[in-house]
């Protein structure tokens, strides 16, 4: 049976609004589970609520109505904060803003010093996290030396350290150029492959979506689609009529059918699309 580690019980959250922008929910009666080791992709436009979504999810934003629980804790209830926080760690936008040291691996112990890690278990933790996320070489490097996947993975080594059971990332590939993305996505997903570690990563990129276990389309505030990629992608036009894009080997796979080529309907990736064009070939030239 799926353990369940983050719950969303009819959540809903609205912003403070003025005189010129009427207040508008932007997430709305949301139920939702997440349960231990999922790799979950979370996509939606701008403003359908899924970087809401992912602040409610260790108590950075507490709904209005409904309940976030986190291994059973309620988010609304301030003396868990601190556990709470040591449960779900969050990877921002802009690495520059989640640097608070001047060298890496002080950056990486400044959570753990902050539980009140005794000194020889954060040095021990610090080394692990930064050989996770492949940055141990670069421990005693200044950050400002670093480049933005780098900065970033560095950020996850931090969260590691504190030893949470998941990690939630608000489009933090969203400021790198597609190196960086590549090495941050390849980090999650090692993590979650090889230590279990809870994934919930909140893009608007497609193709990383792809990668997930589990993708959810949030839309106006709400859940649009939750399931598989081969599931949530498996109809092009009602993602496009959100307003989203679909992954480009998708896309592609759906110009050729139209075009009259036959190519099979469950694909998503570049090495899947290349396969097919390939059957194809090879069978017009055994024709």
């Amino acid at each position: 049976m799926d353990e369940t580690i983050i719950e969303f019980n009819n959540v809903s959250f609205t912003y403070e609004g003025d005189e010129d922008t009427p207040e508008k929910p932007a997430v709305k009666n949301v139920s939702l589970k997440i349960n231990r080791g999922e790799f979950i992709a979370v996509l939606g436009h701008n403003g359908s609520g899924k970087s809401t979504l992912a602040k409610l999810t260790n108590a950075i934003l507490v709904p209005d109505s409904g309940t976030v629980t986190v291994e059973g804790m309620n988010t609304a209830d301030e003396s868990k904060l601190y556990d709470i926080r040591r449960r779900v760690g969050m990877v921002f936008q802009n690495p520059d803003n989640q640097i608070v040291s001047t060298i890496v691996e002080d950056d990486v112990a400044f959570g753990p010093e902050n539980l009140g890690v005794p000194p020889e278990e954060i040095r021990r933790r610090v080394d692990e996290a930064l050989k996770n996320v492949e940055m141990y070489d670069f421990r005693l490097y200044e950050p400002h030396r670093l480049s933005g996947g780098q900065k970033q993975r560095v950020a996850i080594a931090g969260i590691i350290a504190m030893r949470t059971d998941c990690i939630v990332l608000d489009e933090s590939t969203a400021m790198l150029d597609p190196r960086g993305r590549r090495e941050v996505m390849d980090t999650v997903r090692r993590l979650n492959r090889e230590q279990g570690i809870t994934v919930v990563f909140i893009t608007h990129f497609m193709d990383e979506a792809v990668e997930a276990d589990r993708v959810i389309v949030m839309n106006d505030g709400g859940i649009f689609l939750d399931g598989t990629p081969y599931e949530v992608f498996a109809d092009i036009n009602k993602i496009k009529k959100i307003g989203l894009d679909v992954p480009q080997a998708a896309e592609l796979a759906n110009a050729l059918r139209q075009s009259g080529i036959s190519m099979p309907e469950n694909i998503l990736t570049s090495d899947e699309c290349v396969q097919a064009v390939l059957e194809v070939v090879n069978a017009d030239n055994r024709g």
